[in-house]
């Protein structure tokens, strides 16, 4: 197969239910109870309610559920005739009605003629000062740049075309300027090589992609996208959500896990896009991904698909050499201009970088993107140091399959050929030499270059010891090694 980098929620809406509950005017107690227990239970399942409440609505409401007036009472039970019935006099009803309303306004009245006098108007004030105070503080201690995480999975309560347009504004197109030498020629064809004037070099588009803003502090925002949409680049162009555009500088780059992250001026951005949990992905869910395939011109394109499969390991040959990537395999399209895109879940959150796709005759929806939980560390990384520290042994690998027979001793059919030894790494402290045939470390059979990095990369650890089963001459031999940072001599 051939894979290529491609230079690229249904939410549950929450219907709210709104329930009418009837009242009776004649009912009994324990009817009254499994009515009351019945709403309880219905509103429990799915209903959202807004309460507004104060004093004197919860004295009113409390008076009318305990307070039974003298005159509704039920009487004792005796026979009633015309004799002792009496009409009840209605007048009592009034006289307690006046007295309410004049209690209430002679309560107004002493309140606005005393609260003048007395000092909690001062105390409201100073409260509402102290509380302006903590939030001003709060916001300047928040704009300092923190690390990025996974933010916690939940039920959404948007339409996924809600939540698509909210985060589109997150999403990027990035075009990538190189340098490139012009030479003119004369009539004829020939070129002018005498001539200091005839080669010239401008600036011209190589590939676009994508990329996600994710982070805002003070005047500066963060965008994470592939390492292959901005590698080689001169100038970087960015294309906002609203057309407008600016040129992004470089903060740090991983060609390894093909990674990159980008800085902009933080006036440009409006919303930035949260990282989601990829651990809690399973095969069946619905994701989006959102990109700018074949361009700008069609920018934040979104397709919808499933996840095929979570922890996929794609052999992948980048400019650091061959490297077997975990990602999440999807369905949604990813075409070209896609990389560096946001593949999102129902609840609007990345949960992945999508970065390529086997593209071969009569092959359909085998898209591929980093998972959150790989790419945050390595986001987080670059940030602070430009660049990602890994264990390193410096030495040029072939594997032995591109290295002719003859050139092999005969008992040795698994390894990895050293090709050249940076002179100043751990390599050449060790003695390595050119044409050694590495094939162990510390015990482990070591097949390709690729199993050689991938245990360097995931099992040593900076200022380890390692032991190197080495076949030099046709004679197998042992080396050691203590490890360094590929930024260390």
């Amino acid at each position: 197969m051939d894979f290529k980098h491609e230079n690229e929620l249904e939410n549950y809406q929450s219907n709210s239910s709104e329930m009418n509950n009837t009242n009776s005017e004649e009912v009994s107690l324990e009817k009254l109870k499994d009515e009351s227990h019945s709403v309880n239970n219905v509103n429990s399942v799915d209903a959202t309610f807004s309460v507004e409440s104060s004093n004197n609505g919860r004295e009113s409401e409390n008076q009318e559920e305990t307070s039974i007036p003298v005159e509704m009472a039920a009487p004792p039970y005796t026979v009633q005739t015309r004799s002792n019935y009496k009409p009840e006099p209605k007048i009592r009803k009034a006289k307690g009605f006046v007295s309410t309303i004049a209690a209430g306004v002679i309560g107004s009245v002493l309140t606005l003629a005393v609260l003048p006098h007395t000092n909690y108007m001062s105390n409201f004030n100073q409260s509402n000062q102290d509380t302006a105070s903590t939030t001003t503080a709060t916001t300047a201690t928040n704009k300092t740049v923190q690390p990025v995480t996974a933010q916690p999975t939940s039920v959404s309560t948007n339409s996924v075309a809600d939540t698509v347009e909210q985060l589109s504004k997150a999403i990027v197109g990035i075009v990538n300027y190189q340098q490139q030498q012009q030479q003119t020629t004369d009539i004829w064809g020939n070129s002018n090589s005498s001539d200091s004037n005839s080669n010239t070099s401008e600036s011209v588009e190589s590939g676009s992609g994508s990329g996600v803003i994710f982070q805002k502090n003070n005047n500066t925002a963060y965008i994470v996208t592939n390492n292959h949409v901005v590698e080689g680049a001169s100038k970087l162009e960015i294309s906002l959500y609203d057309g407008q555009k600016t040129t992004a500088e470089v903060v740090g780059t991983d060609a390894l896990t093909d990674l990159a992250v980008l800085k902009i001026d933080a006036k440009y951005v409006t919303t930035t896009a949260n990282f989601g949990d990829s651990s809690k992905l399973r095969p069946g869910d619905q994701v989006y991904a959102i990109g700018n395939p074949l361009g700008v011109d069609l920018s934040r394109t979104v397709t919808q698909g499933i996840v095929s499969a979570t922890n996929r390991t794609i052999s992948v040959s980048t400019s650091a050499g061959d490297w077997d990537t975990t990602v999440i395999q999807t369905d949604a399209a990813i075409n070209p201009g896609n990389s560096g895109g946001a593949l999102i879940n129902t609840q609007g959150q990345v949960i992945g970088i999508n970065s390529l796709k086997i593209s071969e005759t009569g092959v359909e929806g085998l898209g591929f993107a980093i998972p959150s939980n790989d790419f945050i560390p390595i986001v987080n990384q670059l940030i602070k140091n430009g660049k990602i520290d890994r264990p390193y042994l410096g030495v040029g690998l072939a594997d032995l399959n591109q290295v002719p027979q003859m050139y092999l001793p005969q008992n040795v059919t698994a390894g990895v050929l050293v090709m050249n030894i940076d002179s100043n790494s751990a390599a050449a402290k060790a003695g390595f030499q050119a044409k050694d045939i590495i094939v162990s470390m510390n015990g482990t059979k070591i097949a390709n270059s690729s199993e050689l990095r991938k245990y360097l990369y995931t099992k040593v650890q900076i200022g380890d010891t390692i032991k190197f089963g080495v076949y030099r001459d046709g004679k197998q031999i042992t080396l050691t090694a203590k490890i360094t940072a590929n930024s260390e001599g």
